[in-house]
């Protein structure tokens, strides 16, 4: 598993995640569309945390700058 978030990915993530957890700390958003948001900030947070999408493998997408020889 190589990490493949860059360092503005991962902080964008954390930001989005923590505004949507401020919205539903708030009861701005209730019932099944605040936990499906609830999952996806908790997602954000965990890849942010590792610096691993699952989601980019099979896109073939890394936002993580390539590493100097």
């Amino acid at each position: 598993m190589n990490k493949n978030m860059g360092t503005a990915d991962r902080i964008l993530r954390t930001i989005v995640a923590l505004v949507i957890v401020i919205i539903l700390v708030t009861g701005k958003i209730s019932g099944a569309l605040a936990v499906i948001i609830g999952i996806v900030a908790a997602a954000f947070l965990l890849t942010s945390a590792i610096g691993w999408c699952p989601l980019y493998m099979p896109l073939k997408i890394s936002t993580k700058k390539a590493e100097k020889k």
